[in-house]
């Protein structure tokens, strides 16, 4: 992975585990993961809705024409 070789990525992961800790990192990333999955699942819906309203759009243009 080419961002893990960013001095700064290193640099901001030490000051996490010396702010929080090495116990509660673990949570923080299960956390992220979580955030992660909700954010993508809502951008899926968010993009079938859009295809959605597209095809009903289409639909009326079509019986609109007749």
């Amino acid at each position: 992975m080419a961002f893990l070789e960013k001095p700064a990525v290193w640099i901001v992961l030490l000051l996490a585990l010396l702010i929080w800790g090495g116990p509660k990192l673990p949570g923080l990333a299960k956390s992220l993961g979580e955030s992660m999955r909700i954010f993508r699942k809502e951008m899926k819906t968010m993009g079938d809705e859009k295809e959605a309203e597209k095809k009903d759009k289409a639909q009326e243009d079509k019986t609109s024409d007749k």
